[in-house]
C-alpha cells in the first residue's frame, strides 16, 4: 500500500506510523506545578539527542501540564518506564486536573531529587533529572503550527539502582525498559546482543 500522511488515506483505523516508527521508548517525565503539585505523565515521543552535551526531548500534542510545568519551573525528571511499573505508567496517562497528583492517582511513592525539585519514582530502577533548555512550537513543511510542543532538557543527573549494574555496565536486559510499538500495544528490552562495530 502507499498513502500519504497528510491526507490521513490509508483506510486503516489507527495511524499506521506509530507502529512502523517502533519501538519507542516512553519518557515518563515527573514536574511540579508553581503551586507544588507533582506531576507525571509517560510520553512515546521521546529520545536522548545528544551527548555532552547530555540533551534529551520529548514532545507533546498541546500544552499539556506537563510542559506548562516545565517551561514555569524550569526543570524536570525522566523516569525509567519497566515492565514491572506498566500499569502505573498506563495510569498516568490519564487527564486529571492540574490540582491533582498522578502520583496519588496511580499510588506510587515519591523520591527527592538531587539537582532539581521535581521529584523521582522511587519504584524506577532509573531517572535522570534535567534543566530545561527550550520548548519549539512543531510547525509543518508550510511553516504552520503543528499544535505539538517539543521539549529539550539537559541531564545534569543521573540515578541507577545499584543491582543494574554489572562488572561495569548497566544491563539493559535487566531494566526490562517499557517501550510503545503503536495503538494499544507495548514491548520491554529483556534480550540484548553485542555486536562491535566494524574496523
Amino acid at each position: 500500500m502507499f498513502y500519504e500522511p497528510a491526507r490521513r488515506n490509508h483506510g486503516l483505523p489507527h495511524n499506521p506510523l506509530k507502529a512502523i516508527v517502533a519501538p519507542r521508548p516512553i519518557g515518563w517525565i515527573s514536574t511540579l506545578s508553581q503551586d507544588g503539585v507533582a506531576n507525571l505523565a509517560p510520553y512515546s515521543f521521546f529520545n536522548m539527542v545528544s551527548e555532552q552535551p547530555d540533551i534529551l526531548m520529548f514532545s507533546s500534542a498541546g500544552l499539556k501540564d506537563t510542559v506548562r510545568n516545565v517551561m514555569a519551573t524550569g526543570a524536570f525528571v525522566c523516569n525509567l518506564a519497566t515492565i514491572e511499573l506498566i500499569e502505573a505508567v498506563n495510569l498516568t496517562s490519564k487527564a486529571i486536573p492540574p490540582d491533582e497528583s498522578e502520583f496519588d492517582l496511580a499510588g506510587l511513592e515519591q523520591a527527592p531529587s538531587r539537582l532539581v525539585k521535581p521529584p523521582r519514582v522511587a519504584a524506577s530502577p532509573c531517572a535522570l533529572e534535567c534543566v530545561w533548555i527550550e520548548t519549539l512550537d512543531v510547525k509543518d513543511r508550510h511553516g504552520a503550527s503543528s499544535g505539538r510542543h517539543v521539549t529539550f532538557g539537559e541531564i545534569v543527573g543521573v540515578h541507577i539502582d545499584d543491582a543494574f549494574i554489572e562488572n561495569g555496565l548497566v544491563r539493559t536486559d535487566r531494566l526490562h525498559a517499557l517501550a510503545r510499538d503503536g495503538y494499544f500495544d507495548y514491548s520491554w528490552v529483556d534480550e540484548v546482543r553485542s555486536l562491535p562495530r566494524p574496523g
